[in-house]
Order: structure tokens, then sequence, then C-alpha cells
């Protein structure tokens, strides 16, 4: 007879314990699966990205030992943000367009200080959202937002239609360049870029928490002067 301390009794478990028991076995299954897919996403997004910024900075040290084709490459990649931003910003497409490139014109003069630990599009939009400021701030007053400026788009529907469609296109677009300058860049990023909260606080060099915050007032600003078109 084996000893005593080996002898191990076996519990006889009832139709409603072994009902908990699957629960429990099937819940931690289920856990565990989303766990690691929700990881297997995560690992890939971030390699992801840093496969995009790897190529940056590949290019960036191309550029740094004086090879202008690497130069093209960094521009082609980013000069319809740049544009895009940039237009949203000051409202105006020539401005935009001169503002977009003066940007890269400074990136190409001062590439040989770049910091390779700052990522290349926060660095870039810096120097960009600092010459939109200072064009704005000597332009002194607002442009008013007109079709040729933004590039309206005249879809197929009647031309009582168009007309509403545009003028809305217009207002909207006059009461953004009426918003302080935070206020317009964030509302920018967000909801004409498509830039992620994170993606935003990276590029601004803001905590999340102040991300969500400026977008929440600018929105609030936005909607308390459209509100005789929203209601």
């Amino acid at each position: 007879m084996p000893p005593k301390e080996l002898i191990v009794k076996l519990k006889i478990y009832t139709p409603k314990e072994l009902s908990r028991i699957r629960f429990f076995r099937d819940y931690v299954i289920l856990n565990v699966k989303f766990f690691l897919n929700r990881f297997g996403a995560w690992v890939y997004i971030m390699s992801e990205g840093q496969k995009m910024i790897n190529e940056d900075q590949k290019l960036i040290f191309q550029c740094q030992r004086g090879k202008m084709k690497a130069f093209e490459t960094l521009v082609e990649k980013y000069k319809k943000p740049a544009f895009f931003i940039a237009l949203g910003v000051v409202g105006n497409r020539e401005d935009a367009y001169d503002l977009s490139q003066e940007a890269f014109v400074r990136v190409f003069q001062s590439i040989k200080r770049y910091d390779p630990e700052k990522k290349f599009f926060n660095w870039f939009y810096t120097i960009l959202s600092n010459l939109c400021k200072n064009h704005l701030k000597k332009r002194g007053v607002q442009k008013s937002y007109t079709e040729k400026n933004i590039g309206v788009s005249q879809d197929v529907y009647s031309p009582d239609v168009i007309l509403e469609k545009n003028e809305i296109n217009l207002r909207l677009w006059e009461e953004i360049s009426k918003l302080s300058y935070e206020f317009r860049e964030i509302i920018i990023l967000k909801h004409f870029q498509g830039f992620s909260y994170r993606k935003i606080s990276e590029t601004l060099n803001l905590p999340m928490g102040s991300v969500m915050s400026r977008l929440y007032y600018a929105r609030k600003k936005l909607k308390e002067n459209l509100k005789d078109i929203l209601d």
C-alpha cells in the first residue's frame, strides 16, 4: 500500500461545478487568444512604424553624404501631407505650396544637424508649422477661404445642391480660419489628415491628455461658431 501522503483523494464534481469549471476554462482560453491577437497586431504595427522610421533615417543618412536622389525621395514621400497641412492652416493654395516648398529647403539646409533620435516627420513638421505661424503673423489678417483656395469639388448634383454644399464648405473653412493657431492645427491634423491621437501627440510633442483636451475644446469652439447652420 502506498504511503498515506501519496494518496490523492479524487473530488467528485457536481454538474453545476463542472459547468463553472468549463466556463472558467473557456474564459481563460478566450482571453489568452485575445491577448495573443492584440499582441500580434501591436507587434505588426510597431514593426511597420519602425520600418518607416528606419527608411527615413537611411534616406537622411544618404542626404547627409550629398546624395540628392535620397532627398528627392523624402520630398516625394512627404510633399502631399505637407501641402495639405499648410493649406488647412493658411487657407491659400499658393501660400501653402510656397510654405511647404520652403520647409523642404530648410530641411535640406539643416540636414547635417538632424538628430537621428527624432522621427523625421516630427522634425519636418516643426519647421513647417513655424513657417506657417510666421506667415500668418506677417499677413496680419485672415484671407477669406474661396473655392479656388481650398479646391471645393463640383459634384454631379443639381445647381442648388452644389451651391448649398459649397457654401457650407466655405463657411466651415472660414470658421476654421478664425480659430486660434493651436485649435486650427489640431483640427487639421485629426480630421483632415487622419492622424491618430498618438501620432498627433508625437508630432506636436504633447502629452496624450493634452492632445485630447485641446481637440475637445477646438471641436467645441468650432461647433459653437457653426451653430446657426448645424441647428
